[in-house]
């Protein structure tokens, strides 16, 4: 892939764009935000540790210009305010919505038959939001948030059972918040099942742990977190590029299944490099 844009250059979209990078999927990683400088001088700061982590990816940071941003296969939206403390997602919505149509529109415009992968706060919201303004198909925009909600899942058990998370297989649905559901009878440490390892208890504890996992993160740092959801978002592009077709949780449109319709909600889906 030639190019991959990274739209807004906090602390989610710089670690995003890092990410990407690192993984050497793409020959360019554009970085853009509406503050002068912050996207070229995150830009700059992670290219000058390419020869030092031994990737390729160029990686270069614009202000609010999106004719830079022009053949990106991929787009990525991390535009929008984080969350504070004693803010749920929910409370973000008016502001944030504004924002992610405003970008949606501007980047479509260059990059018409890019996938979108949107990150804003509250997701499945945004995610909605993007797919309108793109007036793209379900299947080229999507949101990351299971992946992330089943990282935290995975860390926290391997906290309790003392193992490494690289060996605990799981599933994750519903909402990127407190609606989401992780499901214990279906998650398994290299084939034993959780439900013989844990008691109830405990898993219940790390159930609803994980359900309010980013609520933890603000409260201790007073805004989101953003390395793991850099990260999560790094393993959908690599699966997109790379058409792995890796079943992931993820944000999606549903058009009858599971009984919803014309909502977008986490799921189970095969993703590859045509979305």
């Amino acid at each position: 892939m030639d190019k991959i844009t990274v739209i807004g250059a906090g602390n989610v979209g710089a670690t995003c764009a890092n990410a990407i990078a690192q993984k050497n999927l793409t020959n360019e990683v554009v970085m853009i935000d509406i503050k002068e400088g912050l996207a070229e001088g995150k830009a700059l700061d992670i290219w000058q540790s390419s020869s030092i982590l031994n990737f390729n990816t160029r990686v270069v940071g614009v202000t609010n210009d999106y004719k830079k941003t022009e053949g990106s296969g991929i787009i990525i939206i991390t535009s929008g305010l984080p969350r504070k403390p004693g803010m749920s997602r929910d409370d973000l919505i008016k502001t944030n919505a504004l924002i992610v149509k405003e970008v949606t529109e501007k980047s479509v415009k260059h990059s018409p038959d890019a996938i979108i992968i949107v990150v804003s706060n509250p997701l499945d919201v945004m995610t909605y939001t993007a797919a309108l303004a793109s007036k793209k198909p379900a299947d080229k925009v999507f949101g990351m948030a299971g992946i992330l909600d089943q990282g935290r899942f995975k860390a926290f058990l391997a906290d309790a059972l003392n193992g490494s998370p690289n060996d605990i297989h799981g599933l994750l649905l519903g909402g990127h918040g407190d609606t989401m559901v992780p499901l214990p009878r279906y998650t398994s440490v290299n084939g034993i099942p959780l439900l013989d390892l844990l008691d109830k208890e405990v898993i219940d504890k790390i159930v609803e742990r994980t359900r309010k996992g980013g609520g933890e993160i603000v409260g201790l740092l007073g805004t989101s977190a953003w390395y793991a959801p850099g990260a999560a978002v790094a393993q959908m592009v690599e699966a997109i590029v790379e058409d792995q077709k890796r079943v992931f949780p993820i944000s999606t449109r549903l058009n009858g299944e599971f009984g919803l319709k014309d909502v977008y909600a986490g799921v189970p889906v095969k993703l590859g490099r045509k979305g």
